[in-house]
This record gives C-alpha cells, structure tokens and sequence, in this order.
C-alpha cells in the first residue's frame, strides 16, 4: 500500500535508516565483515526539503547524527518494536544478557524498550572515548531535554539506565501530528482554561484593553525582538504580569483570550503566532505544608511548560507569592526562602506567567519589582455595566423589551462575575415556567430577585 502521509513515509524512512545503523554497530562490534568502518557512514535521511512535522522539529533544532538517533530510538518501541529485538539476544558465553545493550525488560512487556545506555552502544561501541563525548552531550542542556522533546528525568544518574521517553506533547506530534497537552495530576497541577468568548466581549475601559494588547504584542513579537535583533543579551524572553482587582472583573478571562489567536484590534498583528495553551494553576496542590515540598512542586511546574509556548495562570496567586515575613524562627526563614525561590523560577522562566489577586498589595515587593505589566481590572463602571447587561441578557429566546438596562446599570453595582449568576438565576426560573414554542418574557422581578442573592452575599442590602 502506497504511503501518501508526509509524516508516516518520514518516520518510516528514519526507522529503516536506524534499522541500518543498529544492524552496521553490530557487524563492527562483533567484528563480523563490514562494507563500511563507522556507524557515521551511514547517511541519514536528508530531511531539508521536507514538510512533515518531524522533519520540521529536526530541522528546526538542527539535530546532529547523535541526536538523530536518539529521537528515532526513543520513538521505535512504539512504532516499530520489532526492530528492537535484536538487543534480546543473550551472550551465549555467559548465557546472560549483553549489559552493553541496555534496556528495560518488564515481565508485563515482551518487547525491548530502550535506554539512554542503548544509544551509547549505538553510537559508540566499545570506543571508550567515544562513550566520553556522548557522555558529554547528553546532560541536562542537551536539546531533546532542554526543549522538552525527551522527558528529562532520563538524565537523573546520567540516566544510562532510565527508558528513552519522548514526552506526551510531542509523541502527540510525532504519532498524529498534533501536539498533546498534559493532563492535570500531581506531576502537573495545572488545568488547560479556554472560553468560547471573543475580544471584542471582554467588557473593559479602553486603556485597560491597551495594556492587555501589549502582552499580546509582545508574544507575537519576541522572536524578531530577541532573536533576530539579538536583545536576547539584554532582554530575557518570559513576560510577567500582575492582575490585580475585584473577583469577577475580568481577569481569568482576559488572561484564557490572551492564549485565542484571533483579535480584531487593529493594534497587533500576526496574531496566529499568540494562540497558545492557558493553563490555571492549582495552587492547593502546589502550597505545602512540608518544608521544601512547594519548592519541589512549583520547580516540576516551570520544567514541565519551559520551552512550551503556553502560558501560566496563578489564580489567588497571594497564597503563592504573598509578602515575606519578619524572620522571627525557623519557620518564618524558611518561608522567606521559598518566596526567594519562587521569584528566581518565575523569572527564569521564559514563558508568560500571570499572576492573579484581588489586592495588589498582598503581593510581595519583590516580585512587583519584576512584573513587565500590572494592570488593574476595577469594578464595571456604569458604561461598563450596560454593555455586560445587554450583552449577557439580550436573547432572542425571551422577550427583554420590558426591561430598562440602562437603569439596572446605573442604579446597581455589580461586576461581570455577579451578572453571570443573576443571568444563570433568570434562565433558570424562565425554563421553570416556559411553555413549548411560546416566546416567554424576561422579568424584571427575576432580576431583582438575582439581584438581591447577589446583594446577600457580601450582606448588602438593596
């Protein structure tokens, strides 16, 4: 059957070519007759004009042969595990396994899953000097890792023995061509957020929609700031900022449409390039209790998303990066040298973080110091409040012509937030007493009623 997928006829192609290479490391390891006297003769695959999404990850990191064989290897076990049964081969000397092979073997796995020490036989043989330089190459700053490509804690002890793990988001690309995002747990504590909501129904004064535009700006523009200007000296590539304000103003909102592409302000451009995940961050599973532990926590966050494109919601963020303390015991020096902690990873990272509170001034100074962007997210003024009105509660499946929202605007205050629950009462009682396929109305007394639970809560009185 022809291959027509650009992905599957270059994975397919890597494959064969990493079939080769393991087959020539063997001849010359065994010292069996060889037409060639290095693995290195063996081309690869020339990727250059190719438009697969493969091709574009190697081309883009500009993988060298070592590298190459790495991604490949890593990728085998679940494209091709057949090829791998070669390294099952036992010494028949010693009738035990080559050690030099490496691997994982699993009673609940038939197959071979490689490891980090399987491409140094791979790539080196028994070349003491040889195991040197790929020893070298492969720590922590090595590209697959430091990019996110290959799971990093296949390093710890130099990882010779830990599985080569691509991680999920790119076996999502590598597999079906799509990036795949992590899913919330312990290792992650963060929820991707999105909204069927546009720009233009973000509800806020236009110096505040400026301000929100600018880190807009920012992420479509960085790359020509930092790389092609070469700021990057000068400038470091994450973005912080603070939003600061009442509950219900707009701030989880603006923070998930900054992540949406599409924005009609004529203000930006290449707004393709600023669609990227929005992920809020779980602070309760985040804080500890036990010494260290949230250091711990938050240093796994950052390394999980560096290099990722996505972007940081700390919602409540106060309990995060609240202000440090009198040192007056242990207890309080150790706080004090989590927030210190907390302020190196968050300006270290080279995403956009945002931070979200409803006081500005719980947050430590230390940290205000280092935002690009504060920008405060103030109760709806009356403006403000008529177009939320309109906007939330105009619907052609109830009759709103009996009901003045420019009053409603003036004579109470209430956020965005608070519309949306008085909006979710009134449908509610409107379902409770609609009849099929007669148009029922919105009444004022529903509103009121809204009104008044909202007034309640915060023991106002109308």
């Amino acid at each position: 059957m022809e291959i027509n997928n650009p992905l599957i006829k270059t994975v397919q192609a890597e494959l064969k070519w990493l079939q080769l290479v393991i087959d020539t490391r063997l001849t010359l390891y065994f010292k069996n007759e060889s037409d060639v006297q290095s693995i290195e003769e063996i081309k690869v695959p020339d990727l250059k004009n190719d438009d697969s999404v493969y091709a574009e990850i190697v081309n883009k990191h500009q993988l060298d042969y070592a590298n190459r064989v790495v991604l490949i290897l890593a990728l085998a076990p679940y494209l091709q595990p057949s090829l791998l049964d070669v390294f099952l081969i036992k010494n028949q000397n010693l009738n035990i396994d080559f050690s030099e092979f490496g691997g994982v073997k699993d009673g609940k796995i038939n197959g071979f899953i490689p490891t980090l020490e399987t491409a140094a036989f791979i790539l080196s043989g028994n070349d003491l000097s040889s195991r040197y330089e790929f020893l070298s190459m492969f720590t922590q700053e090595n590209i697959l890792f430091s990019k996110g490509i290959m799971d990093a804690d296949a390093l710890h002890v130099l990882g010779l023995h830990e599985p080569l793990t691509i991680t999920p988001e790119y076996l999502g690309l590598f597999i079906i061509g799509e990036k795949s995002l992590p899913q919330f747990s312990p290792r992650f504590p963060a929820k991707q957020i999105t909204t069927q909501l546009v720009w233009d129904e973000l509800v806020l004064d236009y110096s505040i929609k400026n301000q929100l535009l600018d880190i807009k700006k920012w992420l479509a523009q960085s790359h020509l700031i930092l790389e092609d200007w070469g700021l990057k000296r000068t400038l470091k590539s994450g973005y912080r900022a603070l939003f600061y304000g009442p509950p219900g103003t707009g701030k989880t909102l603006a923070a998930t449409l900054i992540g949406k592409g599409e924005c009609k302000e004529e203000e930006t451009s290449n707004d393709q390039d600023t669609e990227r995940p929005v992920f809020r961050v779980d602070l309760s599973l985040v804080v500890s209790k036990y010494i260290g532990e949230t250091e711990k926590n938050l240093g796994k966050l950052f390394d999980e998303a560096e290099d990722k494109n996505w972007i940081l919601f700390f919602d409540e963020a106060d309990a995060l990066f609240g202000k440090r303390t009198q040192t007056k015991g242990s207890n309080d020096r150790y706080a004090n040298q989590e927030v210190s902690y907390l302020l190196q990873r968050i300006e270290d990272f080279n995403g956009l973080v945002i931070l979200a509170t409803n006081n500005e001034s719980n947050i430590d100074d230390a940290f205000s110091r280092r935002f690009q962007n504060m920008i405060h997210f103030p109760k709806p003024g009356v403006k403000e409040r008529e177009v939320l009105w309109k906007n939330l509660f105009e619907n052609k499946f109830w009759d709103t012509t009996a009901i003045d929202f420019q009053d409603l605007a003036t004579k109470y205050e209430l956020t965005g937030g608070e519309l949306i629950n008085i909006l979710r009462y009134c449908a509610l009682e409107i379902a409770k007493r609609k009849q099929p396929k007669i148009q029922d109305e919105l009444k004022l007394s529903d509103i009121m009623t809204g009104i008044r639970r909202e007034y309640n809560k915060q023991d106002k009185t109308l």
